[in-house]
């Protein structure tokens, strides 16, 4: 005899994601793309702007902050991939009601980081570790696609939680 639960029933079914919200979740990964790949350059030895005194003594490289850069790659990467379960037919991992709370707080925290970004690479310490006007300007082009996550991020999340609404006919928020 099979006894069905709160916890072990199934999750019930929703409208699927539209296909705009699928395609955004995919842009976020592949925003997150160029800056990774710099970043590995980076740790790889290949020249990104920036003297060997300074990959040194900033950034240790070689060193440590070979395993924090590339490390930091990768988080970043993985991170960019979890909306990719906003837009999921197959897995769930949490309830709609949680994941959709948790969405909305990462994607405040996306425009807070992105907002604190901008600071940053505006100030003058920021500039003045590139050797060059061109290194800087690569750079910029690598780690703008970055600055479009929260707003992808957003409109999956709200593409997310709208069909999830409780009341809409769509599967209860439970």
């Amino acid at each position: 005899m099979c006894v069905m639960t709160t916890a072990t029933a199934p999750l019930p079914t929703s409208a699927p994601a539209p296909v705009w919200a699928r395609r955004a979740a995919h842009a976020i990964a592949l925003c997150a793309l160029p800056s990774g790949l710099w970043r590995i350059a980076m740790a790889s030895g290949v020249y990104v702007g920036y003297s060997d005194q300074v990959l040194r003594d900033v950034f240790d490289i070689p060193g440590w902050g070979i395993a924090y850069v590339v490390g930091l790659s990768v988080l970043a990467e993985l991170t960019a991939l979890v909306p990719l379960l906003l837009v999921s037919d197959r897995w769930r991992p949490l309830r709609p009601r949680a994941l959709a709370a948790l969405a909305w707080t990462a994607s405040g925290v996306l425009v807070l980081v992105a907002l604190w970004q901008l600071v940053v690479a505006f100030t003058v310490e920021s500039q003045t570790y590139m050797t060059s006007g061109t290194a800087h300007t690569v750079w910029g082009f690598v780690f703008a696609p970055l600055f479009a996550i929260p707003a992808l991020m957003t409109a999956v999340t709200w593409s997310y939680a709208k069909r999830h609404r409780r009341g809409t006919g769509m599967a209860p928020t439970t």
